[in-house]
């Protein structure tokens, strides 16, 4: 499989650090969405900070790959469900850290939960 980020520099605003445009996969055999996956820990409860809610998000997200033989450097699509703005700043750090510097896609949506103590949400699309 090969992954080629498409990043123009004309006739769209520039990319930042974090973020591309667009990712192009060739060769990919398999496609795995993965729907809006929330800071639980195993009992369904949610973490008490954001920072807790962030890393269950990705540890939840991980388990999800490994479970069709996929990591993190298989992710080619994300979008976030913020409760607040305010939350956008540590949730880029959490996926940039998560994805070890690795940008992808990204989209960030400021929405209302259906649970008040779900802080963000995160759905990705990976390709093997």
């Amino acid at each position: 499989m090969e992954i080629l980020t498409r990043n123009p520099r004309d006739g769209v605003y520039a990319a930042t650090e974090d973020y591309v445009h667009a990712i192009e996969v060739r060769g990919a055999e398999r496609m795995l969405f993965v729907a809006g996956t929330m800071g639980l820990d195993g009992g369904g409860n949610p973490g008490r900070t954001l920072e807790e809610q962030l890393g269950l998000i990705w540890s939840n997200i991980r388990a999800i790959l490994a479970a069709a033989d996929m990591t993190v450097d298989n992710i080619v699509r994300l979008t976030s469900y913020l409760r607040s703005p305010d939350y956008a700043e540590a949730n880029a750090k959490a996926r940039t850290d998560a994805l070890g510097g690795r940008p992808v896609p990204t989209t960030a949506i400021v929405v209302q939960t259906l649970q008040e103590s779900w802080l963000v949400e995160l759905e990705v699309i990976a390709a093997g």
